[in-house]
């Protein structure tokens, strides 16, 4: 089980931070075609989102890994989970397919509670 809980959190982390790199890097204007549901947020609110992200992605993995703060871990994949609650809701108002985010939401909830329970 735990060699799932370090697959699933590897993932995780590589897509989250792909995705808040993106956001962090790239302006609002150059996001459009890629992601249309920048034009509903300002430029600041992007770059949060991106924030947040980056800072959950490195959360998943470097307190279990370093053994320094370990609950830091689940409390990042609770965070991001919330992302991806917010995301879903944003991409259902605009009525744009959701499948993506809630695979992200079901392997963020399985990380939070595997480490919570101490896998």
């Amino acid at each position: 089980m735990i060699i799932a809980v370090w697959i699933v959190s590897g993932l995780l982390a590589l897509a989250n931070l792909g995705a808040g790199g993106m956001k962090l890097a790239t302006p609002k204007e150059k996001l459009g075609p890629q992601m249309a549901w920048a034009e509903s947020f300002s430029p600041l609110q992007i770059k949060l989102i991106g924030l947040a992200e980056v800072l959950g992605a490195i959360g998943l993995i470097v307190p279990v890994l370093a053994g320094i703060a370990p609950i830091l871990t689940p409390i990042a994949a609770i965070g991001l989970s919330i992302i991806q609650v917010g995301a879903i809701v944003t991409h259902l108002r605009r009525k744009e397919p959701v499948v993506v985010n809630l695979v992200l939401l079901a392997l963020a909830v399985f990380v939070a509670v595997t480490r919570l329970l101490g896998v």
